[in-house]
């Protein structure tokens, strides 16, 4: 199978203090996602999850290296790329259905279909009757199931997801964990699912989520090592009691501890 997207040999360098002036970021980092594919990325805090999942929306351009999607350069900023943020980014002026409908005008469409789509995954995120309240009269869960239908409506090839967990209690986070694979097809055929890169600090989060797990080396980020996820489909909560679950974690736990320590060194 050819891969969705791939990264070779990306560095991406920012200004910064220090001798060289610079933070290196990224250095020589690749690697393959395939078409279908949960792809999760853990590493400690500063390894470069966040640039590389912005560098691939086409928010920052890469300073050696490249970036393809279905074989292409990845340039600028794409409809068939769509992303989803920890912070919500919902606008606060607009209701909830005008969230959703956004991107949904932006491409030019026609306002029936506008509300026939918003309605659609609205009701798939379970807001329906939410659709006239704005963002500060929703909790954080139901923000993010907010974010989540208007990055459905636009139905791009990949969800970029970048921690759209982690400012959830703990409850929602699991409950929302569940959501988001429903809603990725986990029971239906792999054909009609998205390619998603997800990341997380939670190893838990990664285990529960992903087919394969990247592990990021602390600063400049390069690709630790990639492991296979061998948890049946579709999961179910009781597997976080299950000893392969426990085993899988330990593992990533194993291999983000020596970076996550380094990481707090710099």
């Amino acid at each position: 199978m050819r891969p969705k997207l791939q990264a070779r040999h990306v560095t991406k360098r920012f200004p910064g203090g220090g001798r060289t002036g610079e933070i290196l970021a990224l250095k020589d980092f690749s690697l393959d996602v395939m078409t279908a594919e949960f792809l999760v990325i853990v590493g400690p805090s500063g390894c470069g999850k966040s640039t590389f999942l912005n560098a691939v929306a086409g928010l920052e351009p890469v300073d050696e290296g490249e970036l393809l999607m279905d074989g292409r350069l990845i340039q600028r900023p794409g409809p068939e790329r769509g992303m989803c943020f920890q912070e919500f980014a919902l606008f606060p002026w607009l209701t909830v259905r005008q969230n959703v409908e956004f991107g949904l005008e932006a491409k030019g469409l026609p306002r029936a279909e506008r509300g026939r789509r918003a309605s659609e995954y609205l009701g798939l995120v379970s807001l329906s009757g939410f659709e006239e309240r704005y963002p500060y009269e929703l909790s954080g869960g139901m923000k993010q199931r907010c974010a989540l239908a208007r990055l459905l409506a636009v139905d791009p090839a990949v969800f970029l997801m970048d921690e759209p967990l982690a400012a959830l209690d703990a409850q929602t986070r699991l409950i929302l964990q569940t959501e988001i694979l429903r809603i990725w097809g986990e029971e239906r055929s792999p054909a009609t699912r998205k390619t998603v890169i997800f990341v997380t600090h939670s190893i838990d989060e990664a285990v529960f989520l992903s087919d394969r797990i990247v592990v990021m080396t602390a600063r400049p980020g390069q690709v630790k090592e990639i492991v296979p996820n061998p948890l049946p489909r579709p999961r179910e909560d009781r597997m976080r009691g299950d000893p392969a679950f426990a085993r899988l974690s330990m593992e990533i736990w194993d291999l983000v501890r020596e970076a996550a320590l380094k990481a707090i060194e710099l």
